[in-house]
């Protein structure tokens, strides 16, 4: 039995409010969150955790490379189409975009150190060489940025994992990003 796509309207009463906040962010309700609402606890959880990220120390554009990063290692073809958007909408250049929804390394050294220690992080759960630490460190990073790190695979591996269970739908505007899996 397929999980329920909820409205605004259909959803627990607990995540009404979120979702009509993201609703009107996106000018409609994406898929992921109406398929997600199933769960108010996890529809929750996502947003907070991915709000608290949003607030950390990493620019923008680390934020990006480090969700693109997992979207495209967790296969969740939703979450790199609306990342790719994102990183479109903010005049990212184009290479840069390639080379993550490739798997590629990235020609900037320091976007490529966060994409790596992202890597690293997922690959040991968290238990990080201190070469890899280091690596990232000589980077310009700081042992804060590291644990911003973990904030954001916290919050992207919820969402790449529910929308994959829920085998979210890609939405019409997210269309021209559409990802089929690395080449």
């Amino acid at each position: 039995m397929p999980f329920t796509h909820h409205t605004a309207q259909s959803a627990p009463a607990a995540v009404r409010p979120t979702m009509a906040a993201i609703e009107g962010k996106f000018g409609f309700l994406p898929a992921p969150v109406a398929l997600m609402s199933e769960s108010p606890e996890l529809l929750q959880a996502f947003t907070r955790s991915n709000a608290l990220f949003e607030r950390g120390t990493l620019t923008e554009l680390e934020r990006e490379v480090l969700v693109l990063t997992i979207a495209t290692r967790n296969e969740c073809h939703v979450c790199v189409a609306l990342h790719t958007a994102s990183l479109t909408r903010a005049a990212a250049p184009e290479e840069l975009v390639t080379a993550l929804r490739a798997r590629k390394p990235l020609a900037d050294p320091r976007l490529e150190a966060i994409r790596v220690f992202t890597l690293a992080v997922l690959d040991a759960a968290g238990g990080v060489s201190e070469a890899q630490m280091q690596a990232f460190l000589d980077h310009g990073y700081t042992r804060r940025n590291a644990l911003e790190v973990v904030l954001g695979v916290g919050a992207y591996t919820l969402s790449t994992f529910a929308n994959r269970m829920t085998d979210a739908p890609l939405d019409e505007a997210f269309a021209p990003f559409a990802w089929e899996g690395a080449a």
